[in-house]
């Protein structure tokens, strides 16, 4: 894999440029073998794509064991699309930039495809362009345990706000699990996970966050992808209750190590700045039982 200017600028400034070009090498642009079981095994994966506004959104997608299939090397087929209305929809309307992370909660695995994405006969197909493996870092072990069965009575539509709300907050203050989508003008769409005890996203006011950034890969895809474009969108899964809320706006990278000294085990900061928030109270139709925290937490 060659890396883009975004992520040489991260990997130089972090002092691990030479450990970078290692890793990068297990990056290719098509699927083995040995992970095309792993994707018909999972129930969920996070897409993250772009509007026509160059606005970045992360979009969770539910299925039964078999709805990711590989039917080509280079080809991942998702059998299902979410709510109407949900920006993927239109984003992916023509072949366009589109990143996946499929996660296994369980065991603690993770697999993330980029490349360019369509909806093809009510499918989302993604062309993959770089296809690699993560680390198990930051992953709170839960299990599936079936799907959910929401009650007849009528509750609210997704929402679209551009200020946080207390239940918002509360969601945010609590969550030990999110994803971050991100997108390079030329090298395309990204989405990764993160992860943390409760508490670790804090909420400075309606429409900012501050996130630490943890020792990782050493990669730098997603903060690569802020330095060359600001955009990123963020979505957070209430396990328990079934909302989703994602968040679409601008990131910025905090190198100050006087307030990366203030939250335990961050390099550095990722500031994040709200456009507009989506918060759907049926947005994760999954059930999962929560096992163990990661003892990678800080």
């Amino acid at each position: 894999m060659q890396f883009h200017d975004g992520e040489i600028a991260m990997q130089t400034r972090a002092g691990v440029r030479q450990q970078a070009a290692r890793l990068g090498v297990a990056i290719h642009a098509s699927i083995p073998r040995e992970r095309r079981d792993f994707l018909a095994a999972q129930r969920f994966a996070v897409v993250g794509t772009v509007d026509a506004r160059g606005r970045v959104w992360a979009t969770v997608v539910t299925g039964p064991p078999g709805f990711i299939s590989v039917p080509e090397e280079t080809t991942v087929r998702i059998g299902a699309t979410p709510a109407a209305g949900d920006p993927l929809m239109e984003n992916l309307a023509h072949p366009a930039h589109a990143a996946l992370i499929v996660p296994d909660l369980a065991q603690r695995r993770r697999l993330r495809l980029n490349g360019r994405g369509q909806i093809v006969n009510g499918a989302i197909e993604i062309r993959t362009q770089q296809v690699y493996g993560n680390c198990a870092r930051y992953i709170q072990a839960r299990a599936p345990i079936g799907a959910r069965e929401w009650p007849n009575s009528d509750v609210r539509p997704a929402a679209r706000a551009s200020r946080l709300s207390d239940d918002h907050r509360r969601l945010i203050e609590r969550a030990d699990t999110f994803f971050i989508a991100s997108d390079h003008p030329q090298s395309g769409a990204d989405v990764s996970h993160r992860g943390g005890k409760p508490g670790f996203v804090r909420v400075v006011d309606e429409r900012h966050l501050a996130i630490p950034d943890y020792s990782g890969n050493n990669m730098f895809n997603t903060l690569g992808n802020i330095v060359a474009n600001p955009r990123v969108g963020l979505l957070f899964i209430d396990f328990d209750g079934g909302s989703t809320l994602q968040l679409s706006g601008d990131a910025r990278i905090d190198w100050n190590p006087a307030r990366a000294s203030a939250m335990p085990g961050a390099e550095r900061l990722v500031d994040f700045e709200l456009d507009e928030a989506i918060d759907d109270p049926r947005g994760f139709a999954l059930r999962f039982e929560f096992h163990e925290y990661s003892h990678f937490n800080p």
